[in-house]
């Protein structure tokens, strides 16, 4: 047996055999032309070809993992578009008088290492992305157009890396668990392992070169280990496991319809964080009392421009007549930092987490940010609405806010348009909000903690960046203490504090939480569950 560790990037086991997945080797050679117009147009129509799949890719992705797994595609198609990215290309080919896979294929390096020389853990993975858009140029350029990879059994996924393309279109009902030689939590193949619910384990430098085909392997996604031809004590240990997790899974089935309370009488809102109205299904069937946290920035990111207010009412207006009157709370726009939108023409910045984002876009821009709060005010009128506004430093900002707030309603009404009531409440995810939370409690109606942010923030640390996982502790103290402080500034005004961050699905915090006052916790769809049983067998008071 061989015990082989990496980082893990989804917790689950997996049992069974192994199927290498290697790429097809791309010889790309320089070759001289005579007519660099005609290999212009081969390149055009590669393009749109390239374009065409890529849209295909995106259908099925959207119908398979939701529209926030689907965005992947998306944002292919504008790295395909980039304007400096064909421009390099063409005046490869004019210039240097060359064949089109040629210059495809440099100019995919060279955007590919530009990428990857970037300090930020982000921006790095972006360089797998264009190596993947390029060389599926190529394939189309040399008439071997798309490589679809079918399994006849279902299969541990061993690879290299997996570019978001290649993932999305293996048969997922055959595909047990992925374990990769390369790779980082935060890649888009790691993301949408976690949404396809599929053990996965990277950065494992697993050797590709033996034969790895056909021999049977364990992936403990819990642990990051993957033993290789397991003796029969491991085996027989992690079916036990197994069996263990799926009689936890129908144990949890009996939660439904059950209250979150605690064994002292404590009700607890157990609500679920979604990117999209696709994610509804999973909230409903998980029995969550709500959506603490919509992230509306899906919508932007999935356009080629700004969503009109007409696609953002409908977005809105469905996701809460699909909620049947329970409650949603909406984020308005936040972007920035690791989710960049081009057609914003964002300036670039050194320190991305810190500079221009989320409801400082929002009041530099206000035509935006208005018309985003028209959508949701019309909304409003079909069910049960609650607008929360991130990345908040100062009580000057939420003034700016309200003030903004009732401009939309005023024109609202003068224009006769229905419109319902709406909680208005904040994120807070910097020291900052936490340290004047006693004066932001007086101006809305609840604080939801965004851990993740409040985090970094708060021990100096980018949450990307793997070198630094050693430092990184979300229960540091100083983090409990903040969240505590909110807490308690909250009550103190009379208004609900909730957490909607990482945090909030984390078990060995949830009686500190509880003990603390939080009122909300707002994680995953399939946690809400897993999270009711913990808060059922708590008790808080001594």
């Amino acid at each position: 047996m061989e015990i082989i560790r990496g980082k893990s990037a989804f917790a689950a086991i997996a049992v069974g055999k192994i199927a290498v997945y290697k790429k097809e080797e791309q010889q790309v050679r320089r070759r001289p032309i005579e007519e660099p117009e005609r290999e212009i147009d081969r390149f055009r129509k590669a393009k749109e070809e390239t374009a065409d799949q890529l849209q295909k890719l995106y259908e099925r992705a959207l119908r398979e993992v939701g529209e926030a797994g689907a965005m992947i595609f998306k944002a292919h198609q504008m790295m395909l578009d980039d304007g400096d990215y064909q421009a390099s290309i063409l005046h490869m080919i004019q210039t240097q008088k060359v064949n089109a896979e040629y210059a495809v294929g440099t100019a995919g390096d060279h955007f590919a290492n530009m990428f990857a020389a970037i300090d930020d853990a982000y921006m790095k993975e972006r360089a797998a992305d264009v190596k993947d858009i390029s060389e599926r140029v190529i394939r189309n350029l040399s008439g071997k157009g798309s490589r679809d990879r079918d399994f006849t059994e279902p299969v541990i996924v061993v690879a290299d890396d997996l570019a978001p393309s290649e993932t999305v279109q293996l048969d997922k009902d055959k595909v047990l668990a992925f374990v990769t030689r390369r790779g980082s939590v935060n890649s888009h193949t790691a993301i949408l392992a976690r949404t396809m619910n599929i053990p996965a384990i990277i950065n494992t430098g697993i050797d590709l070169e033996q034969n790895l085909d056909g021999k049977e392997a364990v992936v403990d996604g819990f642990r990051g280990i993957v033993y290789l031809e397991p003796t029969l004590e491991v085996l027989e240990e992690m079916k036990k496991r197994l069996e263990e997790e799926r009689q936890k899974k129908e144990l949890l089935q009996e939660l439904k319809g059950k209250e979150t309370v605690t064994l002292d009488g404590k009700k607890i809102k157990l609500y679920a964080n979604i990117g999209s109205v696709s994610d509804i299904a999973g909230v409903l069937k998980n029995d969550a009392s709500g959506i603490g946290l919509f992230r509306s920035e899906f919508l932007y990111l999935e356009k080629e421009d700004c969503p009109t207010e007409d696609e953002q009412f409908a977005a809105y207006k469905a996701a809460l007549e699909n909620m049947g009157g329970k409650k949603v709370i909406i984020r308005t726009l936040d972007i920035g930092a690791d989710k960049q939108v081009d057609y914003f023409h964002m300036e670039k910045e050194e320190n991305p987490a810190m500079g221009c984002r989320a409801i400082r876009i929002c009041l530099e821009r206000k035509d935006i940010f208005k018309t985003q709060l028209r959508a949701l005010y019309r909304a409003s009128a079909f069910g049960n609405l609650s607008i929360m506004f991130p990345m908040i430093i100062s009580v000057k900002e939420v003034d700016e806010i309200l003030e903004i707030v009732e401009e939309v309603k005023k024109e609202l009404r003068e224009e006769e348009i229905a419109m319902g009531e709406a909680e208005l409440g904040i994120m807070i995810e910097t020291p900052a909000a936490v340290m004047v939370s006693d004066e932001l409690a007086k101006k809305v109606d609840f604080f939801s903690i965004g851990t993740n942010d409040l985090t970094q923030y708060t021990l100096a640390i980018d949450r990307g960046n793997a070198k630094l996982d050693r430092y990184y502790d979300a229960h540091h103290p100083g983090v409990l203490r903040m969240i505590q402080m909110t807490v308690e500034s909250a009550h103190k005004h009379g208004i609900w504090a909730g957490i909607c961050g990482e945090l909030a699905s984390d078990l060995e915090l949830t009686e500190t939480f509880l003990a603390m006052g939080v009122d909300e916790l707002s994680v995953s769809p399939s946690e809400i569950l897993g999270l009711r049983k913990k808060i059922r067998e708590t008790k808080i008071k001594p």
